[in-house]
């Protein structure tokens, strides 16, 4: 089928005009993501000592709200245990009202009645989070430290040192609190990533 010089002309003004990608018509400013605002809570589960962190994320770098671990003495019962585990997060909900929580996710333990107990320390937490309507994300412990220190493997000092380094803070939290403080600022990390291996939400 022949075309007129009318239509050729046409053609090749198109060709001339510069085209936006599908990708950059359907998400406007792809390339330089919005920055993520918001009070953040990070909770690392553990029956003895469950550490939590609280943080504010916005246009300047984040800040600590609160910190801290929920301990228990080793003589308490594993009832009273999940109870105080349930009651202070409630308690940190209530006093921080956090858009968002983070935990760490499931790992495999060689031990499985270690794997119960920290499941049941997981789920009283949670249970406190899902009661006040708070969305809630999961980051692999691996993950977490690689958005952190920069490598998987690093040690729970490494991870304290530079969660005070990131915060600005005037002494590294407690290991457990820190662990908690670093599941937060992970999820802002992972915020700037373009959607890459988002943390999982359940």
């Amino acid at each position: 089928m022949g075309i007129s010089l009318q239509h050729f002309e046409q053609m090749k003004a198109r060709l001339k005009t510069p085209r936006r990608s599908a990708v950059a018509s359907a998400s406007p400013g792809f390339g330089k993501p919005a920055p993520w605002h918001g009070v953040i809570l990070g909770i690392d589960p553990s029956l003895r000592g469950t550490g939590f962190g609280v943080i504010r994320a916005g246009k300047a770098e984040p800040q600590m709200l609160a910190c801290g671990t929920i301990t228990c003495p080793p003589h308490w019962e594993k009832s009273r245990c999940l109870a105080k585990i349930l009651q202070t997060c409630r308690e940190v909900l209530k006093a921080h009202q956090p858009e968002t929580c983070v935990v760490e996710g499931l790992f495999y333990a060689q031990n499985l009645k270690t794997a119960i107990i920290m499941g049941e320390a997981r789920g009283a937490a949670l249970a406190a989070v899902a009661e006040s309507g708070v969305d809630i994300y999961e980051i692999a412990p691996r993950k977490v430290k690689q958005a952190i220190v920069g490598h998987g493997g690093a040690q729970k000092l490494a991870v304290a040192k530079m969660v005070q380094r990131i915060l600005r803070l005037a002494e590294p939290p407690g290991p457990d609190a820190a662990d908690a403080l670093a599941l937060a600022l992970a999820h802002v990390h992972s915020q700037g990533r373009f959607g890459l291996n988002a943390p999982k939400k359940i």
